[in-house]
């Protein structure tokens, strides 16, 4: 029985969810744990270009697995031949790589798996395990979808998450670089959780967003940005109509950009520190990871901040 009366919670609006047909997990990575116990793969192709926390589930469970390399179109730079227990994991790359996704479910059918971690907005094709995180595109700390028709014969815990809040609350009221320290602790408690329900703190922040501002948004900002970028950016990926970028991948032989838009409080991340360890400087990913900075296009930002990002890039 809900209590009546007491002390007020937060205002959080009701407005459903966007993947409203999908499973709600946790985290990604046990989205992805979870389709390799269902469906009971033995090995997965994985691409180089990824961050490591995909790993654990693999090793969870004990799977044998192979890395395969990309080019500079982000899309796999041979396609092995799959035996019946195996699965092919692609990655989305910055929710720009949809007609690479669609190609490879042709080829593979189910046993695809796809990694829409850096494309909330885009669609899961019929029949395809796909997977979603949500705070790659907003402000909550955990919470995934997963679209597959194959179901666990468990039930699942459901997860509590207030505990790894304290970040965003301290960026909301002193600032980004105070919480930062605590977003690095509360990104490492994600590590070695078990599959659980999607928290109800979670649930509540991911049914009241304006999913549609959202998505114009980051399309409007990405335009903007290619609109004087494109002719100095080293990687050319079309973006679709239906696309929503996650950042926009900007491509350089600037050594110093990164560390000057940082200086410049433009916060870029790396794709992915882990690659260094994997791959020769020679390859693709290594220089995807060491040269490829990603700028924010999110719905938090207008025209002028794009403005100052561009000026500071043409310093």
């Amino acid at each position: 029985m809900n209590p009546i009366g007491g002390y007020f919670g937060l205002e959080l609006n009701n407005s459903g969810h966007y993947h409203n047909d999908a499973l709600r997990l946790n985290t990604a990575r046990n989205c992805f744990e979870y389709v390799l116990k269902v469906r009971r793969y033995t090995k997965v192709y994985i691409p180089y270009y990824n961050c490591e926390v995909m790993l654990e589930p693999i090793s969870k469970l004990g799977l044998q697995y192979e890395f395969y390399q990309i080019n500079e179109l982000l899309e796999p730079s041979v396609l092995p031949l799959l035996k019946p227990n195996e699965s092919f994991l692609y990655t989305n790359y910055f929710g720009l790589k949809q007609g690479c996704v669609k190609s490879l479910a042709f080829k593979y059918g189910k046993q695809l798996i796809v990694d829409n971690s850096q494309a909330f907005f885009a669609k899961p094709v019929d029949g395809i395990d796909t997977f979603y995180s949500a705070r790659k595109f907003f402000g909550v700390a955990d919470g995934a979808y997963l679209y597959t028709d194959k179901k666990i014969d468990v039930e699942l815990e459901q997860d509590v998450s207030y505990e790894r809040m304290s970040h965003l609350l301290k960026r909301v009221d002193i600032g980004a670089e105070a919480g930062y320290p605590e977003f690095r602790k509360n990104d490492d408690l994600l590590c070695k959780q078990e599959i659980k329900k999607m928290s109800k703190l979670t649930e509540s922040i991911l049914s009241g967003i304006d999913y549609e501002m959202v998505r114009q948004k980051r399309i409007q900002n990405y335009t903007f940005l290619n609109e004087t970028l494109s002719v100095s950016n080293r990687i050319h990926l079309d973006m679709d109509e239906d696309a929503v970028p996650m950042v926009y991948p900007y491509l350089t032989q600037d050594s110093s950009l990164k560390q000057r838009l940082n200086e410049n409080k433009i916060f870029v991340a790396t794709y992915w520190p882990n690659v260094f360890d994997w791959v020769t400087p020679n390859d693709v990913e290594y220089k995807l990871a060491n040269c490829l900075v990603c700028i924010p296009v999110d719905q938090r930002y207008e025209d002028a901040d794009m403005e100052r990002i561009l000026k500071t890039i043409e310093k």
